[in-house]
């Protein structure tokens, strides 16, 4: 080749050279801007908008993964397939969840008497939160109050609406409305101003019952006049926010007020000394006669007694956890389990093959499911023991003696059977609880002796 030649395919080369170097640094520069700026505002968000679309304008990656939650997958132990069902004037759901009662009948007999003997399912996504609790059965066998939108719709709103601007007064008024007057005030299942403040995203605290339970809790520790929303840190706040649902409550006197019991502390016997104290109970069984507690679903205690929760891992680090689209870094909000993504769930901290990681978490439910398993068993013994003493005239005393342990282990028991974890959020804590419920079931047969 040429001297004139080299020249010009040098000449090219650098041309070439340069258009690919500024193209790197043309697209280098757009995706620091694009960090830099997380999201675009394509319309004013206003205090009271509680539909989720409208923010989504606004924040289009987050607002995609929240759709995603209408997905239905299970795990091992948890989670739920779409079951088929032909739709009726009574229930336009095509879709549905399969029973629980009908996978472990044992859990109808733990609850005769009360209306989760007639429905109780799989749990499924958040998009499903509010329509499941319209049509579930549990509503026709017994009328429900307006208290259980606090954890199946985005409330915010129509509590200050209802309260004419005062988030405790409409608080008040929704919980005591029959269910199907205060449902006609709300629209979406849990939605973006339920958890965010819409002037600057940060994650605050709605539910007047979690301000007051978490007031109650703190203060059983020594902290007074704790006030969440100005004193939590933001990594407590990534649990907290979760913690507005996902807790032990009940509807305190007849005024229905959402009540977390967590004044004496938030373990399981801890909240059972309270109910002790003041006397409450959900329904009387319909077999054995015991004044029965209903646990709900208390992940949030379950996993404050866990190594997670001690380690300052968050509800959102496993079940929401980043990440990346572009430049930018997300929370991913399908809200899920971390065994179906265990790679962002889990591996950011545990630097262990996925299955592995997989293979350890079934052995500890597989574990916990034996354990819970005998202690359902000998629950349904005692259920049993005690409807035959009263068949034989056994003395009152002795069978109050039984309905009272009944009363204990039983809820003990669903306290375990309502956290949605299979006892992996506190392997320790929940086995714990099955021993003293176990414990409290032999007394109870040892009393009608």
């Amino acid at each position: 080749m040429t001297s004139k030649g080299k020249l010009l395919l040098l000449v090219l080369l650098t041309a070439v050279l340069g258009t690919v170097a500024g193209y790197v640094l043309i697209s280098i520069s757009e995706k620091k801007i694009e960090a830099k700026n997380p999201f675009f505002k394509v319309v004013d968000i206003g205090p009271m908008e509680d539909d989720p679309e409208v923010w989504g304008k606004n924040y289009p990656l987050q607002y995609d993964s929240y759709l995603k939650t209408v997905d239905q997958k299970r795990t091992k132990f948890g989670g739920s397939e779409a079951l088929p069902r032909i739709p009726d004037n009574a229930d336009p759901r095509s879709v549905v969840a399969q029973s629980k009662l009908e996978e472990d009948p044992r859990l109808k007999k733990m609850w005769l008497g009360y209306a989760f003997s007639v429905d109780f399912r799989e749990e499924r996504g958040h998009a499903y939160m509010l329509d499941d609790q319209i049509h579930t059965k549990r509503q026709t066998a017994s009328p429900q109050p307006g208290a259980c939108l606090n954890c199946h719709a985005s409330t915010y709103t129509t509590m200050f609406k209802l309260g004419d601007g005062d988030l405790k007064k409409g608080f008040d008024i929704m919980n005591k409305m029959p269910y199907h007057d205060a449902l006609k005030n709300v629209k979406h299942p849990v939605s973006c101003i339920d958890c965010h403040s819409p002037d600057n995203m940060e994650l605050r605290i709605t539910r007047p019952a979690f301000m007051e339970g978490i007031k109650e809790y703190k203060k059983s520790q020594g902290v007074h006049n704790y006030d969440v929303n100005k004193m939590a840190t933001r990594q407590e706040m990534r649990s907290f926010v979760c913690a507005q649902c996902h807790v032990e409550y009940y509807f305190k006197g007849p005024e229905k007020t959402l009540t977390f019991p967590w004044s004496k502390g938030i373990k399981a016997d801890e909240i059972y000394k309270y109910y002790k104290e003041n006397g409450h109970k959900d329904f009387i069984h319909a077999e054995s006669g015991a004044e029965a507690l209903k646990a709900q679903h208390p992940e949030f205690e379950m996993w404050s007694q866990g190594v997670h929760a001690k380690s300052g891992v968050s509800c959102v680090d496993c079940h929401m956890p980043y990440q990346r689209v572009g430049a930018m870094k997300i929370t991913n909000h399908q809200v899920r389990s971390p065994m179906l993504n265990i790679n962002k769930s889990c591996q950011t901290c545990h630097h262990t093959p996925e299955n592995e990681l997989k293979e350890k978490v079934e052995t500890i439910q597989t574990r916990h499911m034996e354990m819970r398993n005998k202690s359902m068993d000998a629950l349904m013994a005692l259920i049993d023991d005690i409807k035959e003493a009263k068949q034989k005239n056994v003395s009152e005393d002795k069978i109050k003696k039984a309905q009272l342990a009944q009363r204990e282990a039983q809820f003990l028991i669903d306290f375990i059977e309502a956290e949605n974890s299979t006892g992996f959020h506190a392997p320790q804590e929940a086995a714990r609880l099955m021993v003293q419920a176990m414990d409290r079931i032999r007394e109870g047969q040892l009393a009608l002796k």
